[in-house]
């Protein structure tokens, strides 16, 4: 056991970069893997074919998109790099006509050097995640390729080395079903929603860059608590600012009652629905998985933290009250 722990440790260490590969292929599998089933057990297809075809699904469906999604992003940013005296500028007048309006001097060194850092930290980590996301597309269809082929034996052995009883482990691999698969599916359902709902309103009240705008609205959707108004929050800042009142007070009222209303309406059927899981295990879950797993904690974090609550009620039944 000493010795598997260690192999286990080394492997995980350099395995790491790509850990994000192997998290998106298990989820990809749990949403597929009633396909692969079909297509070789009901219309008796030959299982590399199968495999190639879902393969192909998988990327005009899926990574496709989040390619141009992510192409996207890095052309902004890369503006920014390249000409990043406009976009200094116009922050230079908004604060300076913010520190008009409220009397604080927010061009102090100490708030200049905290703003150029954070900028820097965001341009690294979205250029980063582009190289990252190239590679893991590449480890994800090779691991996916190889789960469909052995699908089948794949999910019996991981029955077999589960230590728990028949009944736990039916409980147990049914709720990392349930919870993959709503989050899977409710995630980016729940972003698309939130963000096309987001650039209405930016049409509405006349900002700039609207299509952008509502793409980041739709991915801060999936940061608990705070969610959208990451984003939406600076805009009705940015129209004080600039003294379009009108704009400012109707963006703030928008996202009150529109896309509040809209999130929470969203949230409650794609959990009735899909998952009947507890909000604070979402909202923690969330939290503790983007720290630990990235982009994939959005699904994991909570899957892993219903487990543990899971374990717990377990060992509560078979030693407790027993």
């Amino acid at each position: 056991m000493l010795f598997i722990v260690f192999l286990g440790i080394i492997l995980f260490r350099e395995f790491r970069p790509m850990f994000a590969g192997l998290l998106g292929a298990f989820t990809i599998y749990m949403l597929v893997r009633q396909q692969m089933f079909f297509l070789t057990e009901k219309k008796n297809m030959n299982k590399i074919v199968a495999a190639l075809l879902i393969l192909l699904e998988v990327i005009l469906c899926v990574l496709i998109p989040i390619s141009l999604i992510f192409w996207l992003l890095f052309k902004k940013v890369k503006n920014i790099g390249l000409n990043p005296s406009e976009w200094i500028d116009s922050i230079q007048k908004t604060i300076e006509t913010l520190q008009q309006e409220i009397g604080y001097d927010l061009l102090n060194i100490d708030n200049i050097q905290t703003v150029t850092a954070y900028v820097a930290k965001g341009t690294q980590i979205v250029v980063g995640e582009v190289s990252s996301f190239a590679i893991n597309a590449v480890v994800l269809l090779f691991i996916l390729y190889f789960m469909l082929l052995n699908g089948r034996k794949m999910e019996a052995y991981i029955a077999d080395i589960l230590p728990f009883s028949q009944k736990n482990k039916k409980s147990i691999l049914k709720e990392i079903h349930q919870m993959t698969i709503s989050n899977a599916i409710g995630v980016p359902l729940l972003a698309i929603v939130q963000g096309t709902v987001a650039a209405i309103g930016y049409f509405i009240f006349g900002i700039d860059n609207v299509f952008l705008l509502g793409l980041l609205t739709g991915f801060a959707t999936v940061i608990p608590i705070i969610g959208s108004s990451i984003v939406w929050a600076p805009v009705c800042i940015y129209f004080a600012a600039t003294g379009n009142w009108f704009s400012a007070i109707g963006m703030i009222l928008y996202a009150l009652i529109v896309m509040l209303n809209v999130d929470n309406a969203v949230r409650f059927i794609l959990q009735k629905k899909l998952a009947d899981t507890h909000p604070l295990i979402t909202v923690f879950g969330v939290i503790i998985g983007l720290s630990l797993f990235g982009f994939w904690g959005v699904i994991f974090g909570p899957i892993m933290l219903s487990m543990f609550f899971i374990c717990i009620d377990i060992f509560k039944r078979e030693y407790i009250d027993a």
